[in-house]
């Protein structure tokens, strides 16, 4: 059994659901993706927790230039392949109540989409891994150019350079790697014995850090985000900022840092202010915002800010809270971003100071937004929790262990407090207090919404009380890595 039927399997059924009907290809959809979560569950009771790579595919590709279509799965690789097949049918269901203009289209750019990302989680060889990365940019360009709002064209085009400029300097990267191997190949693990010197390993550390920082988005490469994340279609702000943003984390770990270990390590403490700076100015901007889903849009450039941080410090706390927070980020946001999205279709308005008093008249609704927003924020005993405290515990030992300013750890913990602060005045303007003549009329959520909020709202609460078991699946791959790569800083 290898990991080839989870990356072709979406291929497949995008081709099928692009062809189907208005009404159905959604429920074909949702079949699908349902069936990719139940193959990748069928992985995870087959995964041993250590730090070997398993399922793997390994054939020949393009032989006479050292290209192999080689795949597999480790612990690292697990937590994003649940992240994507959990993910991906949630965000079809959020889509049921909408109308699309050739749905079939919509559909299968999705599923095509998740097989990209797949291909980006569970490559071993650098050109695969470029092409997934590509293959993932591709079916959210359209979704975002044919199904966005008003100023869809111009978001798309600006969103599509940075991501694509970023893509070529990875590839260059990924090029002069290959060019340096003395077997000339782009096996990943042949990238990571390779001893090149200072010089040499700032520019690959460059070359992909340009690529990841604009993904993820890390200040200053941020400022595709909002606009594309407010502008695109619900499903597709989900598919955005729940799953490919994180290809840009993983690729941090996983192709970044261990392919440029001392790049790294000579720029390491510029990359973590740069993510500590994106949770300041995020948390500062989101504080401004008067339209709620925008106002997501720089929450999430925050938690991303911490995420990228905890790599940064590049110790085994920092690197599992990225782990789990990855999955927790991913269920919470687009859970938020449902939230919206419902707003938004019932009462054709995201200004916050329009609504109030929604509670009064849809208290599931009410209820389902709370606990979505206690695990945004962070509260103990919800899946958010265990991820922050992580991370602040790597970059608060990695401040102690340089001897950096510990000033660096506390504006760190800052998202926390900022993310309370307005995510709770959030709250409390768009929920409580008195109807007005546009929220009175207000529909509390039912079927297919109820589903989804119901199963995001279980995922916060199991995570938050019990994130062992998901952590365990990293845990060996991880410190493997960390102190692997962490033993050549001093080389």
């Amino acid at each position: 059994m290898t990991v080839s039927i989870l990356l072709f399997l979406p291929i497949v059924a995008a081709l099928i659901v692009a062809l189907l009907k208005n009404g159905i290809a959604k429920h074909a959809a949702l079949f699908f993706s349902v069936a990719q979560l139940v193959i990748a569950l069928i992985f995870l009771s087959k995964f041993v927790p250590d730090a070997s790579t398993q399922f793997v595919i390994d054939v020949p590709w393009i032989s006479s230039f050292g290209i192999y279509f080689s795949a597999g799965i480790d612990g690292i690789s697990m937590i994003l392949v649940l992240l994507t097949t959990v993910l991906v049918p949630l965000i079809i269901l959020t889509t049921y109540r909408h109308q699309y203009k050739n749905e079939g289209a919509f559909y299968g750019l999705i599923l095509f989409m998740q097989a990209g990302m797949l291909v980006v989680f569970t490559a071993l060889d650098g050109f695969l891994f470029y092409v997934g990365w590509e293959a993932a940019l591709i079916p959210i360009y359209f979704i975002c150019a044919l199904w966005g709002g008003e100023n869809r064209i111009r978001i798309t085009i600006k969103f599509f350079i940075y991501t694509f400029a970023g893509s070529l300097f990875m590839l260059v990267g990924i090029i002069y790697l290959y060019l340096q191997s003395p077997d000339k190949t782009f096996d990943i693990h042949n990238f990571y014995k390779m001893t090149l010197d200072v010089k040499h390993q700032s520019w690959i550390f460059w070359a992909f850090f340009l690529a990841f920082a604009i993904k993820m988005p890390l200040f200053p490469f941020h400022t595709w985000q909002p606009d594309t994340y407010t502008e695109a279609p619900s499903g597709g702000t989900m598919m955005l900022s729940g799953i490919m943003l994180k290809m840009g984390i993983y690729g941090a770990i996983r192709w970044m840092i261990p392919n440029a270990p001392l790049g790294f390590y000579h720029f390491q403490a510029l990359a973590m202010i740069l993510g500590i700076i994106g949770v300041v100015y995020a948390s500062i901007i989101a504080f401004k915002q008067k339209d709620g889903k925008r106002l997501v849009a720089y929450s999430s450039i925050a938690h991303v800010g911490l995420i990228a941080a905890g790599i940064f410090a590049w110790n085994i706390a920092g690197v599992q809270g990225a782990m789990i927070q990855m999955l927790n980020h991913g269920i919470n946001v687009v859970g938020m971003f449902f939230i919206w999205d419902i707003i938004s279709r019932r009462l054709n308005t995201r200004e916050i100071d329009q609504l109030g008093g929604i509670a009064k008249v849809a208290p599931k609704f009410a209820i389902g937004f709370l606990i979505i927003l206690l695990g945004t924020v962070g509260l103990p005993l919800t899946n958010g929790f265990i991820g922050e405290f992580l991370l602040l515990k790597g970059v608060f030992d990695f401040s102690v262990q340089h001897y950096v300013n510990l000033a660096l750890a506390s504006v760190a913990g800052l998202t926390i407090i900022f993310g309370a602060v307005y995510m709770l005045r959030l709250y409390k303007n768009v929920m409580q207090g008195e109807t007005n003549p546009l929220t009175a009329t207000f529909a509390d959520v039912s079927g297919t919404e109820k589903l989804t909020l119901c199963i995001i709202c279980a995922l916060v609460i199991v995570l938050g009380i019990y994130p062992q078991p998901i952590l365990h699946i990293s845990e060996a791959a991880v410190t493997q890595l960390v102190n692997q790569i962490g033993s050549k800083f001093t080389m």
